[in-house]
């Protein structure tokens, strides 16, 4: 009794947590934004803050101004305190670097804008269109609870892979109607006939066969496809030639054709694209780098010039209606209520910490831009000499923290005469060759991906022998690196490389 009494003491501990205030939480938030979502952020700030409106210019009202207590005034001078602590100095910056880089907001086409609020229009989704198929399939009411359950079930490639006892079992309990597997199985195999055809199938071999069993008649290698499929699915994964060859009483030619009919057909029947992608998931780049000769506006020098898309992220301001309206209330011609006045201290600060926040990404953003770009002039001037590069490289020259880095990069593009590039593409390890040379891992990779496109398809090369290739071209990398390269690649191992040719 008295150990247990003495476990329910009392510890006293005494530790050191640094905490980041509200502001620079908000920074850091929209330092990690994306140009799309920065701009969907200021429209959702701006409706939940009625002081903040778009303008030409960035008004913003002292914080000190709004008759503070002296506690508050000293909280906000700290924070902004901390938070120029990651301001540029960049004069500084352009000393330490080969180039002056000049910053401007790209133009807005009116025309473009005007389209740019109109709704997406309306795309009809798969399981909608299954939905309207099965109405037409005269099912019984218990056989459509079994479609209901199908169709709710399929998941992102159009396949069926819960247990059928599970669907009857569901039914059974929430309808009180008894349902057997062999009746689910049976509602299955009419919804993989429709439109895609081998939807809700219950794996890839399930989905196959009933595409090559559907499909034309005069569809070149379709019977023997239909019996790879179906009797020798283990030897076909395996790319097995020999015993598919043997088991199958065929030759490499007509195995190749109906290797071509089995790759007709679709493996992802769900998978089907309904147009609206398109018009969503588009890349907007967050910067455009180029690289200008030298010429009279250059005093016969080339530069870079580094351009921070800023095109959907509107100018803000302090709206000038509550500006007055502050203006006298500390010139004490109007008094609210105490709970008005608070209402718009809270808001005024929260306007001033956004524009503040807005103006401390942009600056980090392009800082980070500037620097990759000092580090990989080769590339954004010719296209190619991808130097070796770390988070830390940048970081260590900018005084940043990698964290803060990591953010800035994360998810962002940059347009440059030679494509559009998501910036981590930039990041890469290096290697030292025999001639002492430090290159990029990726100019490794895209010999590496040289290297297996032009084997021999009859014959792949293993992970070592790909190995030794580099070695005997000078660079020294061991097979378990290959291997890592080679997945990354999304290259399969040498047996799963292997085709009929």
């Amino acid at each position: 009794m008295i150990k247990n009494q003495q476990n329910l003491g009392q510890r006293l501990a005494q530790g050191l947590q640094q905490k980041l205030s509200p502001q620079q939480l908000q920074y850091i938030k929209l330092l990690q934004l994306n140009t799309i979502a920065l701009e969907q952020r200021i429209k959702e700030e701006m409706e939940l803050n009625p002081i903040l409106e778009e303008g030409d210019t960035v008004e913003t009202l002292d914080p000190i101004e709004t008759e503070l207590s002296s506690t508050e005034k000293e909280e906000t001078e700290d924070a902004l305190e901390s938070l120029d602590e990651h301001e540029i100095d960049w004069d500084e910056f352009n000393d330490n670097t080969d180039y002056d880089g000049e910053t401007y907001s790209s133009p807005v086409n009116p025309e473009i804008e005007e389209w740019r609020d109109l709704p997406n229009r309306y795309e009809v989704t798969l399981l909608e269109k299954l939905e309207d198929q099965v109405m037409l399939l005269d099912l019984n009411e218990e056989e459509q609870l079994i479609a209901d359950q199908i169709l709710g079930s399929l998941d992102e490639d159009g396949y069926f892979r819960r247990e059928l006892i599970a669907v009857a079992d569901n039914i059974t309990f929430n309808h009180g109607v008894f349902i057997e597997e062999d009746d689910v199985e049976e509602v299955r195999k009419k919804i993989q006939l429709l439109d895609p055809i081998g939807i809700a199938s219950r794996d890839l071999q399930d989905c196959l066969l009933v595409q090559l069993q559907h499909s034309d008649e005069d569809l070149p290698g379709r019977n023997l496809a239909i019996r790879i499929v179906r009797d020798a699915w283990s030897a076909f994964e395996k790319k097995h030639f020999n015993k598919l060859v043997q088991r199958l009483n065929t030759d490499e030619d007509a195995l190749k054709v109906a290797f071509e009919a089995i790759r007709r057909m679709d493996p992802r029947p769900g998978a089907v694209s309904d147009g609206l992608e398109e018009t969503q998931n588009y890349i907007e780049p967050d910067f455009e780098v180029y690289w200008r000769g030298a010429d009279q506006t250059t005093n016969g020098k080339g530069e870079f010039v580094i351009t921070l898309n800023q095109r959907n992220a509107p100018q803000l301001r302090i709206s000038p209606e509550y500006t007055q309206m502050w203006d006298e209330i500390k010139a004490k011609k109007s008094q609210p209520d105490a709970q008005t006045q608070q209402f718009m201290r809270t808001k005024i600060d929260s306007a001033n910490w956004f524009i503040e926040s807005i103006r401390q990404r942009q600056n980090t953003l392009m800082n980070v831009m500037k620097t990759m770009v000092a580090l990989q002039e080769d590339f954004f001037m010719f296209g190619d000499g991808l130097k070796p590069m770390i988070l830390k490289d940048v970081a260590e020259r900018i005084g940043m923290d990698i964290s803060t880095i990591s953010r800035v990069v994360n998810g962002k593009y940059v347009q440059t005469n030679f494509g559009v590039y998501e910036l981590k593409y930039f990041f890469n390890e290096g290697l030292t060759t025999e001639s002492g040379e430090e290159v990029s891992n990726r100019e490794v990779k895209n010999i590496l991906q040289n290297i297996i496109d032009k084997e021999d398809k009859r014959n792949p090369l293993s992970d070592q022998a790909l190995a030794d290739m580099l070695n005997e071209q000078g660079y020294n990398i061991a097979r378990r690196t290959v291997s890592k390269y080679r997945e990354q690649l999304n290259e399969p191992v040498a047996r799963l490389r292997k085709q009929i040719i």
